[in-house]
């Protein structure tokens, strides 16, 4: 596929685009978001944090499953509810202490497989499910996870810190499988020993309390580029980006590599200096990690392979997660 395809191949991806009807419900909720004063950050980042004194946060997330990986798979949708939630806690540096869950169900069977997901997952990351609520008479199956994490004030990585120069690098474990049910998840974490799985997260804290990146997020539905995107947009910035830099497990098609939802993987923005040992230390958690470009001050997205380069997202024309002023 040539550049030019590519790029509107991704531009056009339901993963990218269902992003866009967020901006109607952070609008409606501006006035309230830090009614308390101790909110730190604006929607937009992987999680909310709150200062809780004596410089320590509380980090929460939630995340509601797809439902075409409900309708392909339910057991690893009960997986995946654990590992999307643990990642939005470990790409702000954060460690992640519990979860509690939504489950409306229509179906006994489908309940079970969902449940024994959650089960494995929650082992996998050694971290508990605590409680939650049962619709057990609902016409429809969904399932919604929510996480709490914590941290030191100082010593996150957010949505909004990375600035014109900065390197823009792309962080993925390629020791993985596209699932044989959903093939844009690329799974590197099921069949790996649990502890290279939690050290992984670990690495993303030792990160953040380095301070070796300015800026970063856990690479989710919208894809690498499209995530990175997302970060460009709350930091206010753009990027150049080459292709061909990009980590990749060459098994996979570039169309379908960057739409993946990967196990383990993170956009990240460092300064030159901090760069080989943020670089170092995700290598030694199994994950391959690469400078593919830098941020500029043009809010846009340039995608360049070989001698072309192109726009992939504009901020004033087509932004991934517009999050009204």
């Amino acid at each position: 596929m040539d550049l030019a395809n590519l790029i509107k191949s991704i531009q056009n991806f339901e993963g990218v685009a269902r992003k866009k009807s967020i901006e109607n419900i952070t609008s409606k909720l501006k006035e309230v978001y830090n009614v308390s004063g101790e909110t730190l950050l604006d929607f937009g980042d992987d999680a909310s944090a709150i200062d809780i004194g004596d410089g320590n946060i509380i980090i929460f997330a939630a995340d509601g499953i797809w439902g075409k990986l409900m309708d392909a798979d339910p057991y690893w949708a009960g997986y995946c509810s654990v590992l999307v939630n643990v990642n939005d806690i470990a790409a702000m540096g954060g460690k992640p202490i519990a979860m509690v869950n939504i489950l409306s169900i229509n179906n006994e069977n489908i309940a079970n497989d969902l449940i024994d997901g959650i089960k494995d997952g929650c082992k996998k990351f050694n971290v508990p499910m605590v409680g939650g609520h049962l619709h057990p008479d609902t016409d429809y199956n969904a399932l919604d996870v929510a996480i709490v994490g914590i941290a030191k004030k100082d010593k996150i990585i957010t949505s909004f810190g990375s600035t014109v120069g900065d390197k823009v690098i792309v962080a993925i474990d390629l020791d993985g499988r596209q699932h044989p049910k959903f093939a844009l998840n690329w799974d590197t974490t099921y069949f790996k020993d649990e502890k290279i799985v939690q050290n992984q997260i670990i690495a993303m804290k030792e990160i953040a309390e380095k301070g070796l990146a300015t800026g970063g997020k856990d690479i989710s539905n919208p894809g690498t580029l499209g995530t990175l995107e997302m970060l460009l947009e709350s930091s206010g910035v753009g990027a150049s980006v080459n292709l061909n830099d990009i980590p990749r497990n060459e098994n996979v098609n570039w169309d379908d590599w960057l739409k993946s939802y990967p196990g383990a993987g993170f956009v990240l923005t460092a300064k030159e200096k901090d760069v080989d040992e943020l670089i170092e230390i995700l290598k030694k958690v199994s994950i391959a990690a690469s400078v593919v470009g830098e941020v500029i001050e043009e809010k846009k997205l340039y995608l360049s392979k070989d001698d072309e380069k192109l726009v992939l997202f504009d901020q004033s024309k087509n932004p991934v997660l517009k999050i009204g002023d």
